[in-house]
């Protein structure tokens, strides 16, 4: 637990600056570059309080941009001719607008010491309506541009403001924002934080020829390129762009994380930074004893915390099928040769290659990868049209709540008879400290042929059915998906029995959904992450005497007409599962018994709220914890 008496002041010296001042005076200069050491101090101390109870978080992308941040405060000191809102189009960095809420009073400053903590209303992305303070919800990396470009229309007398990254500017809809804003001669700036890093790597070596000025000068927009750390030059690119008419952007080169020990330049600092790093980086900085025993007390205290339970149907050994996915694909090339493989394959990344498994097939099979950036629309038409040709498969893979992002690209790959097997990682809920714009919930969405053409959507329960999926349907043909999670999983155990439930001679049939175990009183229906502890559930009303039955959905969007008829002359049918309510399985299920005139009582547990931010607690805090399936079993059964 985190010390109740730590505490650390932030006392950011008022300041006002005038554009029509390009040069800065001696004493603003020093008050800029002391506001901004203090900022940056400040970020490092409670960011890695994430690393600390191993809710991960993001440093370096709001530890880089304080300088542009302490100008603009400045800024807003100065003059009501600007909105006083620090829009922010990269959602990790989300640090900076909890640091605003702090400055501005909303919170305690002691309180950022709970940064992604479940339930303190510090998730890892901004929320609007959740922190107090926060002026808005960035959602997804480079969404914010085109809601800004609508923000100045509203505001014509008023110069908007948004800051960027090279990550961010890879997405495709701000390259339709940034020709909007020029059609408009929109007053919006875009400050730019270029410093070569994302999550992946560094687009300069797997993005070659992208160039962020050149790309939005091609677009009209007046482009400044700076040192982001030379003060002196930033205030005068912000002086340029402010003066201009129009739509203008500040390029920022520098180094990711400038100054930081270990993370400084490095794809790490796009992530937390580890309690390790933050004490040197204090050391580094020549704070006094007391003070760094200060916040070494604090971080060193700070533990993970766990949501103890012992399940029952599963093992305690646990995996991640996120990872599986990509050790399974490797074993189906590990069958082909190189030059054949490399023929008939290509598995396209966007910059998510370590969490969604790709990594594994990058390292196994160079051949048949091509590492890509942050662009889910025309990476999954890439993948779409390498299997345009009937023998030959393309492979995408990004997070679950991005799907919602391709879904016309989904439509055109369907109408071309293209060959794609796609990955969703990140699905449902489960550990999603990054919080709701990063639920997985709309898995159904890829569902969106009519019924003449068929598309197949799959969600393995642990490791080794993601095998046998992956094995089984990697060379047929259309549209295939795959979902997982970003929490590991156990491995589903057969009734009764140490023996692990996909084992042996266990072969995936698709379509066909896995009865379990046989009830009299009633089903329960759930795949994914939420078998096994809806498995568990059921087992335990077994002990009681109530004879629940449960069945394994994999082939989530197509009916088993036999065991729909089975389970649907039972007492009751009960869904589970971590997509939406709105959206799921559960939604359609009840609409499959009546239109076979089969009338169970009927109920559905699902994803229904925003996120509560941390890792396990997610589950309980929508109601999709054991308990709370084992309270539903049994009102349904009465």
């Amino acid at each position: 637990m985190m010390c109740a008496e730590a505490r650390f002041p932030v006392d950011l010296t008022q300041l006002k600056l005038d554009p029509s001042k390009p040069h800065l005076t001696d004493e603003q200069r020093q008050t800029l570059r002391d506001n901004i050491q203090l900022l940056r101090d400040v970020i490092i101390l409670f960011t890695s309080t994430g690393a600390a109870r191993g809710v991960s978080g993001h440093t370096g992308g709001a530890y880089d941009t304080v300088p542009e941040l302490c100008i603009l405060l400045s800024l807003f000191e100065a003059s009501d001719k600007y909105y006083p809102v620090v829009f922010d189009e990269a959602g990790h960095r989300v640090a900076t607008q909890y640091l605003l809420s702090a400055l501005e009073g909303h919170i305690p400053p002691e309180h950022l010491l709970h940064y992604r903590e479940a339930n303190s209303k510090l998730p890892g992305h901004p929320e609007l309506g959740l922190t107090p303070g926060v002026k808005f919800s960035s959602g997804r990396l480079g969404h914010m541009w085109p809601m800004v470009n609508g923000v100045a229309m509203a505001n014509r007398h008023r110069t908007i403001f948004c800051l960027g990254s090279d990550g961010s500017q890879q997405e495709g809809n701000d390259a339709e924002a940034a020709r909007l804003a020029v059609a408009q001669n929109l007053n919006v700036k875009i400050i730019i934080d270029d410093n070569n890093v994302t999550i992946a790597g560094h687009p300069s070596e797997y993005l070659q020829g992208y160039n962020v000025p050149q790309t939005l000068a091609g677009h009209g927009l007046k482009i400044v390129t700076v040192q982001g750390e030379d003060i002196d030059a930033l205030w005068g690119a912000f002086v340029q762009i402010i003066t201009h008419d129009g739509p203008a952007a500040i390029i920022s080169k520098r180094v990711m994380a400038p100054g930081v020990p270990d993370i400084q330049g490095s794809p790490h600092g796009h992530d937390v930074i580890p309690v390790k790093s933050a004490l040197a980086y204090f050391k580094q900085r020549g704070y006094p004893m007391d003070k760094y025993n200060a916040i070494e007390n604090i971080l060193l205290n700070i533990k993970p915390t766990s949501v103890p339970y012992l399940y029952v149907g599963s093992t305690r050994e646990v995996n991640a099928n996120r990872v599986v996915f990509g050790e399974a694909v490797s074993d189906v090339l590990d069958r082909l040769s190189k030059e054949d493989a490399a023929r008939r394959v290509m598995v396209i990344d966007s910059d998510l290659e370590g969490s969604t498994g790709l990594k594994v097939i990058h390292k196994r099979h160079p051949e048949v990868f091509i590492p890509s950036g942050i662009m889910e629309r025309g990476n999954f038409s890439a993948a779409a049209g390498f299997g345009f040709d009937p023998d030959k498969f393309g492979v995408f893979s990004t997070f679950s709540a991005f799907l919602e992002m391709v879904v016309s690209e989904i439509t055109m790959a369907r109408l071309n008879n293209c060959n794609v097997l796609c990955h969703f990682s990140h699905s449902g809920v489960d550990e999603m400290a990054d919080n709701t714009c990063h639920f997985g919930l709309n898995s159904f969405f890829a569902d969106n042929g009519l019924d003449d053409v068929q598309s197949w959507l799959y969600f393995p329960a642990d490791a080794l059915q993601m095998h046998a999926i992956i094995k089984r349907v990697f060379f047929e043909r259309g549209l295939r998906f795959i979902f997982s999670t970003r929490a590991k999983v156990p491995y589903l155990l057969k009734p009764n029995s140490d023996e692990r439930l996909f084992s042996g001679d266990y072969e995936f049939v698709p379509g066909r959904d896995e009865v379990i175990l046989e009830g009299k009183a009633g089903y329960v229906v759930s795949y994914g992450d939420m078998l096994y502890r809806s498995y568990d559930a059921v087992l335990r009303v077994r002990q009681e005497g109530l004879d629940v039955g449960i069945v394994n959905k994999p082939t989530l969007n197509l009916v088993d007409e036999q065991t729909l008829r089975k389970i649907g002359t039972s007492p009751f049918v009960l869904v589970v599962e971590s997509l939406s309510r709105k959206t799921g399985l559960g939604s359609r299920f009840g609409t499959w018994l009546l239109e076979r005139q089969l009338t169970p009582r009927y109920g559905y547990l699902g994803t229904n709220k925003e996120g509560c931010g941390g890792l396990q607690e997610q589950i309980p805090h929508q109601g999709l914890d054991p308990q709370s399936i084992i309270v539903k079993i049994k009102t349904l059964s009465h």
